[in-house]
């Protein structure tokens, strides 16, 4: 059974992992809190690649099993990019959720509607060891919305409704979102990768 390491402290994100990736054969995640591991990476690239890489290599390092890791960015179109790489201290250091959201909520509030594109997008890191690593990507479009909405989910979910769709990833059940989200869709080439490779 080859084992791989979560490379997070994030409940949210390892259930997700974990839920994505729940039957691939051949396969055992565990997470950092297996391991009593609270170690938090600091996230200072400047793109989602290299977060991802960053996070999955110092994970690796300290135990040397192959790791598992995740960076995403919530990319708005009428702010550049923004907050993109920066989506999870967007409003400062060691902030909400919702102080997040509400700075998003601010910057467009004199925004028309139709004109609150954004994206989600994920970047997937394998870091096997350190002559062999590989990078999954996903990417779901969508708009912002003015006022969140559902209770399920977490970071920008309240207030991102995908292309399709008229409900928020947070009034989504974890079902409904893990079949669409920028994450799952990174996971599930990391999945195909993983049939002909474990």
């Amino acid at each position: 059974m080859n084992k791989i390491l979560i490379a997070s402290n994030n409940t949210h994100k390892i259930n997700e992992i974990r839920s994505v990736l729940k039957d691939i054969t051949g396969i055992q995640l565990y997470s950092l809190n297996d391991f009593g591991i609270t170690t938090e990476v600091i996230e200072n690239g400047t793109t989602l690649e290299e977060n991802a890489f960053k996070k999955a290599k110092e994970i690796y390092d300290i135990l040397n099993i192959p790791s598992l890791s995740d960076d995403t960015g919530l990319f708005v179109d009428e702010l550049e990019g923004a907050p993109g790489v920066y989506s999870a201290r967007y409003a400062g250091e060691h902030v909400s959720y919702e102080d997040n959201c509400n700075k998003l909520l601010s910057e467009l509030k004199n925004v028309p509607e139709n004109k609150k594109t954004a994206s989600f997008r994920s970047v997937i890191c394998y870091y096997k060891d350190p002559g062999e690593f590989r990078f999954f990507k996903g990417l779901c479009k969508g708009r912002i919305i003015s006022k969140p909405r559902g209770h399920n989910g977490f970071g920008y979910d309240p207030v991102f409704i995908p292309e399709g769709m008229s409900k928020t990833f947070a009034e989504l059940t974890d079902e409904a979102k893990n079949s669409i989200s920028h994450r799952a869709i990174a996971l599930k080439e990391f999945r195909k990768f993983s049939d002909s490779y474990f």
